[in-house]
């Protein structure tokens, strides 16, 4: 029995010793791969932002190119850049260092294991958000696509909305001679248009093109409405005394304009967009289209009952509408004329071309 129990220590003494001696020729080779690891680690961070900087250049030679900026300002970002990426370069391998040895003073599980490789990949690179360190969790790859900044925007929209007066030159004469109602006859103008710039500059002209919505209001006087005869529309006096007579028509045109004027240029890291706030800019141009709609409204009484009509009919007015507009103003803001150079009726005794003068705005 005792010889047994002498075998048995002897047994647990060898096999203690042979891990003894296996720990301790791994912990050597551990600490070796664990150092390489490290290496490889920081060589990739230097290759990332080396990769980085490349596609920053690339990108700033892409705007002397196109004359976006001059060759002086594009050395000098070049510059800007490469000071950034070593800084970078130098923060991000302190960071990982002063990270992995808070790890390992206070215990906490490593990004290594037992053979000194790399096991957690959060570690690999770089912050999740550079933009935000006290958010930081770790580290993780990203990849340097070279993606191309889109700076300057040459064609951006715009929503337009004009109101104001509304009438008519009737035969070539003047507005004196108008059978409408200056002070109640009005128009409004709706529609969105795209804007695009011709030139390099904010300075350059731009042309505005897009698609509206006109209504043109006519408020008769003298007791005077519309009345179709076939292919004959004339004006006569109705048998009630009116409290209301108008001619309401409706437009769907393409309004293109070309606008003057400076601009504001406002810059950003990655954009480069130009506005016109405040600034003096007039626009000349025209519209054409179809007329979408006609109607007349009458308000009358009649044996002592109100009464209010709403007729639809084409009064021969034309279908097609094109003319001349333009604007002047600040900013957003602007004084607005418009003439129709088509008449207004068709084949009719009363010739009238509609003319317009109110506010403009534009909202881009």
């Amino acid at each position: 029995m005792q010889t047994i129990t002498k075998y048995i220590i002897i047994l647990v003494l060898s096999f203690y010793a042979t891990n003894v001696t296996a720990q301790e020729t791994k912990e050597p080779l551990a600490e070796s791969k664990k150092e390489e690891q490290i290496v490889l680690l920081k060589d990739k961070i230097k290759a990332h932002e080396k990769d980085a900087l490349k596609t920053e250049v690339e990108v700033i030679n892409d705007r002397v190119i196109k004359k976006e900026i001059t060759y002086e300002k594009g050395e000098d970002l070049k510059q800007e850049a490469a000071k950034k990426r070593a800084l970078n370069i130098e923060n991000r391998i302190t960071l990982f260092e002063n990270k992995l040895a808070f790890y390992e003073r206070n215990n906490l599980p490593t990004p290594f294991d037992g053979d000194g490789n790399l096991k957690r990949k959060e570690f690999d690179l770089t912050f999740k958000n550079l933009n935000d360190v006290s958010n930081f969790t770790g580290f993780t790859v990203i990849d340097s696509v070279k993606t191309q900044v889109k700076y300057d925007l040459r064609t951006t929209n715009e929503l337009m909305f004009a109101g104001g007066y509304n009438n008519a030159i009737v035969d070539g004469g003047s507005l004196k001679s108008s059978p409408y109602d200056i002070n109640e006859s009005s128009f409004m103008e709706i529609g969105w248009n795209w804007k695009t710039r011709l030139g390099e500059s904010g300075n350059s002209p731009r042309i505005k093109y897009g698609l509206a919505l006109q209504v043109n209001r006519y408020q008769l006087e003298d007791n005077k409405t519309f009345i179709q005869n076939g292919n004959t529309t004339r004006l006569e006096t109705f048998s009630e005394d009116l409290n209301l007579a108008e001619l309401r028509l409706t437009n769907i045109v393409v309004p293109v304009y070309f606008e003057f004027g400076g601009m504001h240029k406002i810059e950003k890291p990655s954009t480069v967009r130009y506005y016109n706030d405040w600034k003096f800019k007039f626009g000349l141009g025209g519209y054409a289209g179809l007329r979408t709609g006609t109607m007349q409204k009458l308000k009358y009484k009649q044996e002592g009952d109100r009464v209010k009509e709403k007729i639809k009919r084409n009064y021969n007015t034309n279908p097609f509408i094109y003319g001349i507009g333009a604007y002047i103003g600040v900013g957003d803001y602007s004084l607005y004329a418009k003439y129709d150079l088509s008449e207004t009726f068709k084949n009719d005794a009363l010739k009238q071309n509609n003319i317009s003068l109110g506010i403009r705005m534009d909202f881009d």
